[in-house]
């Protein structure tokens, strides 16, 4: 897609509201790091942390390449309809792992979610398309490792 002004800014939106949802994660993942006790689930979270630390970086660089800044970027309005990692925060603080691994897959699932909605949108370049894409992969089998923590 050959972007127009228009069309660059409702990429940069999306992309922000992707950012958004991925602080979320990045927060929800190091929350519930701090709050379960197996050291195994611990070190999983803290990869998930990083994950998503990664792929913000990758989407502020996309954000870069249309021509917007992102110095201050931390997502915006759009990151605000999908804030459930942070309304899940509340289950993490009784350390109970099974509650924690099911907020965990609500945060994943509005992740997911998400990014179908972004590239169903058709704004994005093909190399965009292709790390939204990856990302989305990605996070879908996290997800499917987490419910599968959940059936064991």
């Amino acid at each position: 897609m050959i972007h127009t002004e228009e069309t660059t800014t409702e990429a940069i939106h999306t992309l922000e509201g992707l950012i958004s949802i991925l602080e979320d994660g990045k927060l929800g993942y190091t929350n519930a790091a701090e709050h379960v006790n197996d050291l195994a689930i611990k070190a999983e979270f803290l990869d998930h942390a990083r994950e998503r630390a990664l792929f913000i970086v990758e989407l502020q660089d996309q954000i870069n390449k249309l021509g917007k800044s992102t110095d201050t970027s931390g997502g915006g309005p759009l990151g605000a309809l999908h804030r459930t990692w942070i309304d899940i925060k509340s289950s993490f603080t009784g350390g109970d792992t099974e509650a924690i691994i099911n907020a965990c897959v609500t945060g994943e699932e509005a992740a997911v979610e998400k990014y179908k909605m972004a590239l169903e949108k058709n704004e994005f370049e093909g190399s965009q398309i292709a790390i939204i894409s990856k990302q989305l992969n990605s996070i879908q089998s996290t997800l499917d490792k987490i419910k599968a923590k959940r059936l064991s």
